[in-house]
C-alpha cells in the first residue's frame, strides 16, 4: 500500500535533482515529460498518465533570457489558493525590471519559506495557462534554472524554464496564481504551453 506523503516527498526530490542537474534544456524537458508520465505524485491525472504525450512548449528562446537587478521592496499580500491551504501570505522580496514588464519576488512567509515568481503574460488564456505561469517556487524545488541568483542584487532569468501550475493539468489541485503586480501585457513565447488533455 502507498503512502502519498511518501511519494510527495519523492516527487519534490526528483523535481528538486533534476532543477539542480547539468542536463541540457532539451533533456531537462525530456526527463520532465517522463516524471509526468510515471511518478505516483504526477500532476496529470492517474487515468491519463498510460497516454500521456509530454508537454508542449515553445522552442528554445534565447531572447527569453535576461539579467536583471532586483531593487528592495517592501510589504506583504494574502492569495487564496482555492484548496486546504486557503489563504497564504507572501512577503516582498524585491521588484525586477524585466524586458517583458516589471515582476515581483515574492517570498512565501510560513513554515520554510520559499521564493516564488509567478508571471502572468500576453499568451496566458491563449498559447498558455490561463492563471499564469511559474518561473520559480522553490518549495516545490524548482530552484536553479529558472531564476538564478548573480548576487548583488541581480538575477539571471530563463523564461525557457516557465512551467504551468499543478492545476493547469487536474482539476484536483489549487494553486496560488500570479497577483496583479505580476501580470505583463507583452507575451513570453518560451517555456511550458498549456496542457492539451487527452
Amino acid at each position: 500500500m502507498s503512502v502519498p506523503e511518501l511519494e510527495l516527498a519523492d516527487w519534490r526530490d526528483t523535481v528538486a535533482s533534476l532543477y539542480l542537474s547539468d542536463v541540457d534544456l532539451a533533456g531537462f524537458r525530456l526527463l520532465r515529460d517522463q516524471l509526468f508520465a510515471t511518478h505516483p505524485q504526477s500532476p496529470v491525472s492517474a487515468d491519463e498518465r498510460s497516454r500521456f504525450p509530454g508537454l508542449r512548449y515553445y522552442p528554445p528562446n534565447p531572447d527569453a533570457v535576461a539579467e536583471v537587478g532586483l531593487r528592495p521592496a517592501s510589504g506583504e499580500i494574502q492569495i487564496e489558493t482555492g484548496g486546504e491551504d486557503g489563504v497564504i501570505t507572501y512577503r516582498r522580496v524585491g521588484v525586477c525590471t524585466t524586458p517583458w514588464g516589471e515582476l515581483t519576488l515574492w517570498w512565501l512567509h510560513a513554515y520554510g519559506g520559499g521564493l516564488f515568481l509567478p508571471v502572468r503574460d500576453g499568451t496566458s488564456g491563449v498559447s498558455t495557462y490561463g492563471g499564469g505561469r511559474y518561473l520559480t517556487d522553490t518549495v516545490k524545488g524548482t530552484f536553479g534554472r529558472g531564476l538564478v541568483d548573480l548576487g548583488g542584487r541581480k538575477l539571471r532569468l530563463d523564461m525557457n524554464y516557465l512551467y504551468n501550475p499543478s492545476c493547469a493539468y487536474d482539476a484536483r489541485w489549487a494553486c496560488p496564481l500570479a497577483p496583479e503586480e505580476n501580470r505583463v501585457s507583452t507575451p513570453i513565447e518560451a517555456g511550458e504551453q498549456i496542457y492539451l488533455h487527452v
